[in-house]
């Protein structure tokens, strides 16, 4: 063990790059590397002791029909705004990758997945998540519908599957296309591999898929 080598501190990104010429330069000397350079005192009124670069912007949203008006930092997510500072976590935060959809909500009525847009990009939109689609005693027809095919077990991915299954939906009546519609000029139906490939970007990690499908599929057909 080396006796005179001094107990590492905890050091940001930032510290670290400016500590990085001297500690290269000691690493040659023989004996005892040179001890870190000496750090700036952190600036007052830091939360996290060191300025880390962020931006604080106001934005201005219609969440769930009501407006809302947030300072954040400009680099919060749509899904953090919605959990963290608006306190609505129905919205999941599944893979934080936009790979699993369970942070799917409406942004001005086309579904988007939260956690990759940030807050600030959508000053003035309207965001729908779970929370405005309906409630106990007033469920929205798809919420009613999961719960009468059983199209959930855990339901930690199931108001992303929901919303995702509103703006599906509405993108079928749009005559919106998918990877899986055979004639791009016709209005689609949505047959069993239209839903699938539609829904595809919603991932239910319990595999109550064919419980998820007949729901959405009740639906749509009552909406036809």
């Amino acid at each position: 063990m080396n006796s005179c080598r001094p107990p590492a501190p905890a050091l940001s990104r930032r510290q670290l790059l400016m500590a990085g010429g001297a500690g290269a330069a000691g690493a040659a000397l023989p004996g005892c590397a040179a001890p870190p350079a000496a750090l700036p005192a952190p600036p007052s009124g830091s939360p996290t002791g060191y300025d880390d670069g962020g931006t604080v912007q106001a934005v201005s949203l219609t969440v769930n029909g009501e407006p809302r008006r947030l300072e954040l930092d400009t680099r919060t997510t749509l899904l953090d705004a919605l959990r963290e500072h608006l306190g609505l976590g129905g919205t999941k935060k599944g893979c934080d990758h936009g790979q699993c959809g369970a942070c799917t909500v409406l942004l001005d009525g086309r579904r988007i997945n939260a956690c990759l847009t940030l807050a600030v990009m959508h000053e003035g939109s309207q965001v729908t998540t779970i929370e405005g689609l309906g409630a106990p005693g007033r469920l929205h027809p798809l919420q009613a519908a999961f719960v009468e095919h059983d199209g959930y077990q855990c339901g930690y991915c199931t108001p992303g599957q929901i919303c995702s299954a509103v703006g599906m939906l509405d993108e079928v009546r749009r005559g919106v296309p998918s990877h899986v519609t055979a004639d791009l000029t016709a209005q689609p139906l949505l047959s069993a591999a239209e839903l699938r490939e539609r829904m595809s970007g919603n991932l239910c990690r319990c595999g109550a898929y064919s419980n998820i499908v007949e729901a959405v599929a009740q639906v749509a057909g009552s909406r036809a």
